[in-house]
């Protein structure tokens, strides 16, 4: 199996999530080459051919021109699986190439069985396996699902690409998200809600424990689409990553999308009713509780 990696630079600084890519080209045991729209200034620390646009030349966001880059590179390769994460630039790149290959797309890949692609479903409740009918398969990834067992290392053979495809679009530059709200990347103690506090009353009891803990209180994405709290409070692929020394989940299932956002917490304790939620995973105790029972309690015992 051959996969394309589609590689991301933002302001000139390579993503980090590039090296998820590799890594989920790893656990297929499929080779790679990598396409990237950068500067031969920064180059990803990768064994493989690296197909090289010059971003100053062709910007990093144009995207009627980056297909055609990619289109260009696809028909060189002719891989199985063209790779991208699932940020904003694969959101809209993949499908048009998805399209343009008359290709099967999978989006949100969160890890690999036997082979083949799994994807959530029913709001991260259930996962499927999707296997593609077609002949060349667009993926995109989610931020977090994938890691390298080590740092990454290598120097990549570069190749030079261009086009000639009119710019439909002109980039004007990234711009700065509105501030205000709390930056939940200094905490040191997080307290995040889910779904299953179940009430927005409920969300004192998640802030009580918080304060006694001389800590800040977040929140996964379901309690903040429902408006329970700000969007400053999330923590996740959509909201803000951190890293406290101490993280405590309540109700919150762990949903690969929140679980980016806090994996390098500390320490990680999960409250939670369903002994086999996925934070499980990943916690380093895990209370087989009803929050609105437990959380009281605790804070109780921790107050005096």
């Amino acid at each position: 199996m051959k996969t394309l990696l589609v590689a991301e630079c933002r302001d000139g600084e390579l993503l980090g999530s590039n090296y998820e890519l590799v890594a989920f080209a790893q656990e297929l045991g499929a080779s790679s080459a990598m396409f990237l729209v950068g500067s031969d200034k920064t180059l990803p620390a990768y064994d493989g051919t690296l197909y090289l646009a010059d971003s100053s030349k062709y910007s990093e966001f144009n995207p009627a021109v980056h297909k055609q880059l990619l289109l260009d590179v696809i028909a060189k390769e002719q891989p199985d699986l063209v790779v991208f994460s699932h940020s904003s630039y694969g959101w809209d790149l993949a499908p048009r190439i998805a399209l343009a290959l008359q290709a099967s797309q999978v989006s949100e890949v969160v890890e690999v069985v036997d082979g083949i692609p799994v994807a959530p479903v029913c709001n991260s409740k259930l996962r499927r396996q999707v296997k593609s009918k077609s002949a060349q398969t667009v993926v995109t990834l989610q931020v977090g699902a994938f890691g390298l067992s080590s740092e990454p290392t290598g120097s990549p053979a570069v190749e030079l690409i261009e086009t000639d495809a009119p710019a439909q679009v002109e980039f004007e530059g990234y711009e700065e998200s509105e501030g205000g709200g709390v930056d939940l990347s200094k905490a040191e103690v997080i307290v995040s809600a889910g779904r299953g506090i179940g009430k927005p009353e409920n969300l004192e009891i998640i802030e009580g424990l918080a304060k006694a803990l001389k800590g800040e209180y977040g929140a996964s994405r379901p309690v903040v689409d429902s408006e329970w709290a700000d969007h400053s409070r999330q923590v996740g692929t959509t909201g803000q990553t951190v890293s406290p020394k101490l993280y405590v989940a309540c109700g919150i299932s762990g949903a690969i999308q929140h679980l980016a956002g806090m994996k390098k917490s500390e320490f990680v304790v999960a409250i939670n009713t369903d002994k086999d939620a996925p934070i499980g995973e990943v916690a380093d105790v895990l209370v087989v509780a009803d929050l609105k029972q437990f959380v009281p309690a605790l804070i109780e015992r921790i107050v005096g």
